[in-house]
């Protein structure tokens, strides 16, 4: 689709459009940052017409990453990426990820994970409100760091 952006400018537009906001990124809520996610995730990009080829995810949990045990919320959209000749290459993975200090009530939250495909059937606005009461746990909580980032999987 030529009038839709590319998947590699989804980093990029993703920052642009959480940057448009009053506040810096870094002052960000979890709430701030779902709905500029919800805005971007709206916005459809050149991929196949196919039911995986466009997805979003939400997931959240308490991992050690190389450092102490931290409660992640991540935000991902995930593209697939297809060679030459149409065939499926590799996923391109665009991350707006917010970590959390260690906390019980946040441990006890578990792990979770949500997907929406566009071309799927699925209707968006559903998805995210299904979603909402996971994202109102976190209200007054600041993220110690969020962190946007692609990568390919």
């Amino acid at each position: 689709m030529p009038d839709r952006p590319h998947a590699d400018e989804a980093l990029g537009l993703l920052r642009g459009g959480l940057e448009a906001r009053r506040s810096p990124i870094s002052e960000s809520t979890a709430q701030d940052v779902w709905l500029g996610f919800l805005r971007f995730g709206r916005q459809r990009f050149d991929t196949a017409l196919t039911p995986e080829s466009d997805g979003l995810l939400f997931q959240y949990g308490t991992y050690a990453f190389g450092g102490p045990p931290m409660f992640t919320l991540d935000f991902t959209r995930q593209f697939d990426i297809n060679d030459d000749d149409a065939e499926h290459d590799h996923y391109l993975q665009v991350h707006c990820e917010l970590t959390y200090p260690p906390d019980p009530a946040l441990h006890e939250l578990g792990s979770f994970n949500s997907w929406f495909f566009h071309d799927a059937g699925e209707d968006l606005d559903q998805w995210a409100e299904s979603l909402g009461c996971r994202v109102e746990r976190l209200r007054g909580r600041k993220p110690a760091a969020i962190r946007l980032y692609e990568e390919p999987v």
